[in-house]
């Protein structure tokens, strides 16, 4: 990491790294598909890796967004050293702005750990042991860190981390449109059942999905029928007003796009994204 100090000026007069900004939005965009074709994205994670050394060694990353959008790239990276360097960033991350989100730093550590063979401590990782087997939470100690300390850095509780994993054993709301189901019959579908009951995921995690495995297929509109219906469901969700927002944006509609933004924000202003996308769109 390159020695020079970034704090010598002060971060709000420091402007985010655009193309920092892009990477991390393309190492998200590959993962927010159904069918993930692992080997290209892997091949593509190597090559985001490579860019962020390069950025870092001509000193390119400057802000605390720009530390967390590289120490994400880490973040996906497959092996200790990667994980380790994600620590290392989000650390920086976070040492030029205490208000920044910490939940990846949770999950870097958590991350970390498990590479080394040693358990998770937040408790943000999940692992699958094979295509048709159940998703489990990794291997984890619960005695060192408080449920206090999970929610400090934006983790669920333990109790919370059972429900999550209940959650994830569900069938996927994508599922429905492979039966043949519009998108109509499964907004229908949704309203009608109770989440804790249904054999589907219909939470706002799960909705939220949805929205973008139908952007994911560039349908667009049906997706904001579903990201619209999220923010119904679940008026008080900020991740669901970011969405809505966001699928608002690349249908061009820019004024409705940066009011649901600005209702993000309203229900969590830590929301890096919304104040960046807000701050670009003035």
């Amino acid at each position: 990491m390159n020695k020079e100090n970034s704090k010598t000026i002060p971060q709000q007069l420091l402007t985010d790294n655009v193309e920092l900004i892009e990477i991390y939005r393309n190492d998200q965009a590959d993962r927010q598909t159904d069918n993930i074709d692992w080997s290209v994205v892997s091949k593509r994670d190597s090559l985001r890796e490579i860019r962020i050394y390069q950025l870092l060694d001509s000193n390119k990353v400057k802000t605390s967004k720009d530390y967390h959008n590289a120490a994400m790239i880490f973040q996906h990276g497959g092996d200790s050293t990667a994980y380790g360097m994600a620590v290392k960033l989000m650390r920086k991350s976070i040492e030029l702005d205490s208000t920044a989100n910490k939940w990846l730093l949770a999950a870097a550590i958590d991350r970390y750990l498990l590479s080394k063979d040693e358990p998770q401590i937040y408790g943000t990782q999940y692992q699958k042991f094979g295509k048709d087997e159940p998703w489990q939470l990794g291997k984890m100690d619960t005695t060192k860190i408080s449920d206090a300390e999970r929610i400090e850095y934006g983790v669920e509780t333990l109790a919370e981390q059972r429900e999550k994993l209940k959650r994830m054993n569900k069938k996927k709301l994508s599922e429905l449109l492979t039966q043949g189901k519009s998108i109509d019959e499964v907004i229908e579908i949704i309203k009608s059942e109770n989440e804790k009951d249904s054999e589907f995921d219909i939470s706002e995690s799960g909705i939220n999905s949805l929205g973008y495995n139908l952007m994911g297929q560039s349908k667009n509109n049906e997706a904001l029928k579903i990201f619209k219906l999220n923010t119904e469901l679940h008026p008080n969700g900020y991740n669901s007003w970011d969405s809505y927002g966001e699928c608002l944006l690349i249908l061009g509609n820019k004024e409705e796009g940066i009011k649901a933004y600005e209702k993000s924000l309203e229900f969590n202003p830590k929301n890096e994204n919304a104040k960046t996308i807000i701050e670009h769109n003035k």
